[in-house]
């Protein structure tokens, strides 16, 4: 777990209670990755803001905290062992690329773990396009996506985004989870400049 040097709130900090240990304790200040948070509390943790409040995707744990004007936000507590993307920013990677406002391509989506959490990052004005092949873990992520309107599932084949080309517009990040060892050439393919755009890339037209 995520374990912040512990000390006085800082100025803006929250506090709330329900589902950490920790009770009304619980403090949640901003990381340096805009979009995520820490929850400071018994045990650490990162979290995001859930976009879905009173609604676990995958049994994390939430907390709520009550701001000044008496109003309640809930957080997701985000599990480093249940993604790749939570363990990258408790191991201090220096950039992830997503944040609020943002449009996402996210390939290897699964049941929709790490996707839930990067829709809370990217927020309502964001959004999420989230392929997976795998029709069973598909189905997880199709009932995810009913409750979350900045997530768009495609049930389809990441070494074929010209079978999804319709449904994804131009994207700010994309996001590889696919395992396969041809990941890297999956992610050049759905990197590819639009069809229409490539004549006014072509250097070998004098």
């Amino acid at each position: 777990m995520c374990r912040p040097p512990r000390g006085r709130a800082p100025a803006g900090s929250r506090r709330g209670g329900g589902g950490m240990r920790g009770g009304s304790n619980v403090v949640v200040d901003p990381h340096k990755h805009k979009g995520v948070f820490v929850a400071r509390a018994k045990e650490d943790a990162l979290c995001t803001r859930n976009m879905n409040p009173g609604e676990s995707v995958y049994g994390e744990k939430r907390v709520s905290v009550q701001k000044e004007d008496g109003t309640k936000v809930e957080y997701r507590v985000w599990n480093p062992f249940r993604s790749k993307l939570a363990a990258a920013v408790l191991g201090g990677v220096d950039n992830i690329w997503i944040a609020p406002g943002q449009r996402v391509l996210y390939l290897g989506a699964a049941s929709g773990t790490t996707v839930s959490h990067v829709s809370d990052i990217v927020g309502p004005e964001g959004l999420v396009y989230a392929v997976e092949f795998s029709h069973r873990s598909g189905r997880d992520l199709v009932n995810m996506a009913k409750k979350r309107t900045n997530v768009i599932p495609i049930i389809e084949d990441a070494r074929h985004p010209a079978r999804y080309r319709m449904l994804v517009g131009m994207v700010d990040v994309i996001f590889s989870d696919v395992a396969q060892p041809d990941q890297a050439r999956i992610l050049a393919l759905n990197a590819s400049f639009p069809e229409e755009w490539r004549p006014l890339c072509d250097l070998d037209q004098g």
